[in-house]
């Protein structure tokens, strides 16, 4: 088994849009040959046809809808490539496709929740558990080398003690990043990184309601911060990181807040909500 006749390679999911596109363009730049993942192949063709031009590196489109089993199957069977084929092994899996469907639970429709758990859940753990094992494996027949491993987009909406209206979005948030926190310390002394990151509001077509709501820039943290400090915190090992000081701020803000407080204060937003 060996890689390193390879170029170096990314997997991004959710490649099409917003962060996704951004982890792309930023991984090209920087040398790396793409396996974009998304549903829209349209779309994918052209920005791996940009990227080529642009950069000059190697890529690939992948189009499959991860919220299905076919689609899941599709990605992990390329990610399980060795590199003793004509494919590259995947030197950095990228879990960022999601989406972020909200609203009373007891009103959400149980196939939008069954979705939204596919996608952001099943979905991240089917993909790294395709990729880590060979990423385990090479690390060790070659030895120390480029950084290998995985980062997985979660959301400091999943360090919210209580959120109503989006109860199953900060659950599966929270659970993708303690479930990354773990994996990262069970790889680490392999030498292969897996780093949770946790952005608090992006502008991207996921959160176009909030950003029609009227809120100010300072509540949004650029794609082009999120992904650089992502790529940072994993490069360097790091289990997880926030983009943005401003939600740095909020993130040691919310461990310092009593819980009960805050399921009192969520408890009243809640109410006024329902009766209105």
């Amino acid at each position: 088994m060996s890689g390193t006749s390879h170029p170096r390679t990314a997997l991004v999911t959710g490649a099409s849009s917003g962060i996704g596109e951004r982890f792309a363009r930023d991984l090209a730049e920087r040398g790396y040959a793409l396996v974009l993942v998304a549903r829209r192949a349209e779309l994918l063709e052209g920005l791996a046809e940009e990227l080529a031009d642009r950069y000059g590196v190697r890529t690939e489109v992948l189009p499959a809808d991860l919220g299905s089993p076919e689609g899941v199957r599709t990605a992990a069977g390329r990610l399980a490539a060795d590199g003793t084929g004509d494919r590259a092994p995947i030197d950095l899996l990228v879990n960022n496709a999601g989406r972020g469907d909200g609203g009373v639970f007891a009103e959400q429709d149980p196939d939008d929740v069954d979705a939204m758990i596919d996608l952001n859940v099943r979905a991240v753990l089917r993909l790294a558990g395709a990729v880590l094992p060979v990423q385990i494996a090479r690390r060790a027949a070659e030895g120390p080398g480029r950084p290998l491993g995985v980062i997985n987009v979660s959301s400091l909406a999943g360090e919210l003690p209580v959120n109503p209206g989006g109860s199953v979005y900060s659950a599966a948030k929270s659970f993708v990043t303690r479930w990354s926190e773990s994996v990262a310390a069970e790889t680490a002394p392999h030498g292969v990184h897996v780093t949770a990151v946790l952005p608090g509001f992006v502008r991207t077509d996921m959160t176009r309601g909030v950003q029609e709501s009227g809120l100010p820039d300072l509540a949004f943290v650029p794609k082009e911060q999120v992904v650089r400090d992502a790529l940072r915190a994993w490069a360097a090992g790091r289990g997880t990181v926030v983009p943005g000081a401003q939600y740095r701020a909020a993130d040691g803000l919310l461990r310092g807040i009593p819980r009960t407080l805050y399921r009192a204060v969520a408890g009243r937003i809640a109410r006024r909500g329902a009766s209105s």
